[in-house]
């Protein structure tokens, strides 16, 4: 840390390398790769908004524009997934943390998720001293479990790996259901692809995280609740310096929603819809190109906007090492097997483009 600083100028000069040009371009047509959108440019506007004002939405008289604003967004979005309300957090490991916290509350004392949950949803039953039960599938060992009443069953819509939907009305007499839908959530906008989520309404508590296929900056999610008054009351927490409690798990906290409101606002849902559909199509694009080309092979065809494949000839691994900077694809283990993963989320991505880029390299190998 410099003794004297050098000047807001000369800082932006010294960091624009490294945060802009050093950084990968998640709307490039060849990155095809995690879970991580481009961003609307009005989110970008609006987030520096936010930081000029530097709100705390812990207390409604240093931000009473801004707590409205996220009551506002969570109103406009809970009703899509049938719950009653919410509030927003930095992500879904938050989000689901809050919501496992809440069925503790409610009663219950052990989580039971499939091996696809994500990880976030261990670390929730360890943090709260749950037990964390973990099954290979819903309808073949959900009664092995007893007393379904105690349970809090965390169903995945969407995981990390596969984009796999699990069975919305899996457990259905668990005492708390809870679904974890960071990726495939927004998919309830979405006329074409909405039926992957039916059955999200019938949950107690749903995590979505917003800045995946609601294409917002990190940090931005969001925990619902079916009966969010009874889930809110249950982690709250007063103190002689709140004017009204602190709800969940986070004290102090910025406009958040700011930016997610003027994404709604300026695009609405036909236009958030037109970026998912877009992205889908993509990915299905490009498992017909695997498809078709024997050099290949899918998993299995593409889930909720996720492809696992990869080439005969050689390693996942040492086909990702050797793309050009401007093609990226992630990589993945499944069932001790690594497989190439192309994920949906850049509607900008252009399959053809990635696709033959790596064909070419198959075939120089070969």
């Amino acid at each position: 840390m410099p003794e004297s600083g050098i000047g807001p100028s000369a800082a932006l000069e010294h960091l624009a390398g490294p945060v802009l040009h050093d950084a990968r371009f998640l709307g490039s047509p060849g990155f095809f790769a995690h879970m991580d959108p481009p961003t609307p440019w009005v989110s970008w506007a609006t987030q520096l908004w936010t930081a000029s004002r530097n709100q705390n939405l812990l207390h409604p008289d240093t931000a009473p524009a801004a707590r409205d604003l996220e009551q506002l967004a969570v109103d406009w979005l809970a009703p899509s997934f049938g719950m009653t309300g919410g509030h927003m957090t930095p992500g879904s490991t938050v989000a689901n943390l809050t919501a496992i916290w809440a069925a503790r509350q409610a009663g219950a004392t052990a989580v039971v998720s499939t091996n696809e949950a994500h990880l976030s949803v261990g670390k929730a039953a360890h943090l709260l001293g749950l037990e964390h039960h973990k099954l290979n599938d819903w309808s073949a060992e959900w009664s092995t479990i007893s007393d379904h009443a105690s349970i809090v069953a965390v169903i995945t819509a969407g995981s990390t790996s596969t984009g796999s939907v699990e069975p919305l009305d899996a457990a259905s007499d668990a005492g708390w259901r809870h679904v974890d839908a960071a990726w495939a959530g927004p998919l309830v906008f979405s006329d074409q692809h909405r039926s992957l989520l039916a059955g999200v309404e019938q949950a107690d508590s749903v995590s979505v995280s917003a800045h995946k296929w609601l294409f917002q900056p990190k940090e931005s999610a969001l925990v619902l609740f079916r009966d969010v008054d009874k889930a809110h009351a249950s982690v709250s927490f007063g103190a002689d310096y709140l004017a009204v409690p602190n709800i969940g798990l986070l004290g102090s906290a910025g406009a958040r929603a700011v930016p997610l409101l003027a994404t709604l606002l300026s695009y609405g849902r036909v236009g958030i819809a037109d970026w998912i559909d877009t992205a889908m199509e993509a990915t299905e694009e490009l498992a017909r190109m695997v498809d078709a080309h024997p050099a290949f092979e899918a998993r299995t065809a593409p889930q909720a906007g996720v492809l696992n494949w990869r080439a005969l000839s050689m390693s996942a691994g040492q086909l990702q090492s050797q793309l050009p900077p401007e093609v990226f694809v992630s990589t993945t283990t499944i069932d001790g097997e690594t497989w190439l993963r192309s994920v949906g989320a850049n509607p900008m991505a252009n399959s053809p483009l990635v696709f033959d880029t790596i064909a070419a390299i198959v075939d120089e190998v070969a």
